[in-house]
């Protein structure tokens, strides 16, 4: 604008709006699918709309444009209501979902979705205006200087707290990075990057300055806290409070209480005083619960997720991450150097002896189910409406364990019927996970090894968290199976984790692939060469940004 128009501009703004659930970022849906699923998260929870603005405060001295950019972010925390599939659709079908993040519009139709607001109403519209205008006073109206605050940092001189500390942005630039953090804010959002200290807080860049180096030439970065690797480094405690808690059901005895004292709650599980009181300020500082001086109590997240009977719950995958998961990562180095399974040292028995006592123990077996069923049950809504999947009549869960997913498509697909394929052991127990309720709609089970056993007949054939698992010779077998049985116009739909084309993201299934199964997790292009392999065309990827991603593919038509 400097050089078109030979007039500078005084200020400059952007700002783009993003709503964030359950550690996930929504923006604009695709499509009304991609709306139903947003809406559908959404739904009876509270979740944060977070803006970010960048205020480019323009100067022109010497006929050179000069800039001075602030940015900073609001986050609005919003509920919603507890809302009818009907009303979901009604408000789907008016198309205001389509244009705005998040799926809804607080200013207009999708206000009647709100329950409540706690904190600036129009940056939940989509511009943070109050924050906005008090920026702009402190562009325009700076502090004088003796009413700023000198801070001192190691190496660093002491400075105004108001002026630059920061030179640059990525690796890639000519600046020096001062500090780098990477914290958890309050809605579970993870932010990291350069942090450029002022009076407000927010972000401030002015111009351009050389890098600062010591007197060996190597930048001062070098010496300031790691943050990430930091992180890194002390991550299994984290991990491990928070599977001794659950396996204590610390949150369950803290369930749908007032604040508890750290000796009651030692009186009631059993443990010593002194060891449950850390316990529980560690689980209080990684966000899991809150503490007050009249105790402690379970957060949202906790009660959501944590306590063992939520409808979400994932306490029997953080259980059987504990029991056997833990065990074989701590064999991690042998594994990295044999390129094996650990389970004899981590367990002192072979793989096909511990996959045995997963189906003969019943305790065993148990616990294991329950931590498939939390998986499942967290990913079925995201995998359910990946695709349209209405035209199917009837679909067969191969492997679906306890239903989690089969319900939750009778559920968004009412003329749909579904049937879970699986092991006599597993469909022996699956009573104990079913839904209650009258008006649940009925899924079928199936007894069977779907290596050697007929498949059921359906249109449309499930591998949820399947393919992964298996080496290349099983998933020979298994998939010229359902080529074989699908009629053409058939369906297959793939649940698992898709890895990016370089493979590593996302991390945690990169890092899962470490407990070296036979199997591995694949990219969007080998999956789609897999299923191509199998006589399957028009192969759809839909990343949900849940755990779980979703393939779609057809069974090739006579005609082509």
């Amino acid at each position: 604008m400097h050089v078109k128009h030979q007039i500078t501009p005084d200020v400059v703004i952007g700002a783009d709006t993003i709503v964030s659930v359950d550690e996930q970022i929504l923006e604009k849906p695709v499509d009304k699918q991609d709306a139903y699923r947003m809406l559908s998260r959404l739904n009876g929870k509270e979740h944060s709309v977070f803006t970010g603005v960048a205020i480019i405060h323009c100067r022109s001295k010497d006929n050179r444009l000069e800039m001075e950019i602030t940015d900073f972010y609001e986050e609005t925390k919003v509920k919603f209501s507890e809302l009818s599939e009907e009303l979901l659709w009604e408000y789907i079908h008016s198309g205001e979902p389509m244009d705005k993040a998040g799926g809804y519009g607080i200013q207009a139709l999708g206000g009647m979705l709100v329950e409540y607001v706690h904190g600036d109403f129009l940056n939940v519209v989509g511009f943070p205006l109050n924050h906005f205008c008090k920026k702009l006073a402190e562009l325009y109206y700076p502090p004088s200087k003796h009413d700023v605050q000198h801070k001192k940092y190691d190496t660093i001189h002491s400075v105004d707290a108001s002026k630059n500390l920061s030179d640059r942005k990525s690796e890639s630039s000519n600046f020096t990075e001062h500090k780098v953090s990477s914290k958890l804010d309050s809605s579970g959002m993870h932010s990291s990057g350069a942090v450029y200290m002022s009076e407000n807080s927010s972000t401030v860049r002015p111009g351009f300055t050389v890098p600062l180096e010591n007197q060996n030439g190597v930048s001062q970065n070098a010496s300031k806290l790691p943050s990430k690797i930091l992180e890194l480094i002390d991550g299994f405690r984290a991990s491990k409070a928070l599977f001794v808690a659950s396996k204590l059901k610390i949150f369950d005895h803290l369930k749908g209480k007032g604040p508890v004292k750290a000796v009651d709650i030692a009186n009631d599980v059993g443990t010593s005083v002194c060891g449950t009181e850390r316990l529980l300020d560690a689980c209080a500082s990684l966000g899991l619960l809150e503490k007050a001086p009249q105790g402690y109590s379970n957060t949202d997240s906790a009660n959501t997720y944590l306590t063992s009977d939520g409808k979400y719950s994932l306490h029997g995958y953080i259980i059987h991450s504990n029991d056997h998961l833990w065990p074989l990562f701590t064999n991690l180095e042998s594994a990295v150097k044999e390129g094996s399974r650990q389970n004899h040292r981590a367990f002192g028995k072979k793989a096909d002896d511990l996959f045995k006592d997963y189906y003969h123990n019943q305790e065993v077996k148990q616990r294991f189910m329950a931590a498939m069923h939390s998986i499942a049950h967290l990913t079925a809504r995201d995998v359910a409406t990946a695709f349209d999947l209405s035209q199917f009549k009837s679909a067969c869960d191969l492997g679906g364990c306890t239903g989690a997913l089969a319900h939750e498509l009778v559920q968004v697909y009412p003329n749909l019927s579904v049937t879970v394929f699986d092991l006599p052991e597993v469909i022996s127990n699956t009573s104990y996970f079913q839904p209650s309720g009258q008006h649940v709609a009925p899924v079928t089970f199936v007894s069977g090894d779907f290596f050697k056993d007929n498949l059921p007949e359906a249109d449309l054939y499930i591998l949820s968290r399947v393919l992964h698992d298996w080496p290349d010779e099983k998933i020979h077998v298994l998939l010229s199976k359902i080529s074989a049985v699908c009629r053409p116009g058939s369906a297959l739909l793939v649940a698992e984790t898709v890895l990016d084309e370089q493979k590593i993201r996302p991390s945690v299934a990169v890092l899962q692939s470490l407990s070296m199964t036979e199997g591995k997790q694949r990219s969007g292009s080998e999956y789609k060469q897999l299923l191509e392999k199998y006589g399957f065309t028009d192969v759809q990827i839909k990343i949900t940004g849940n755990l779980l991603d979703a393939v779609l593919c057809f069974k090739k038509s006579l005609s082509l």
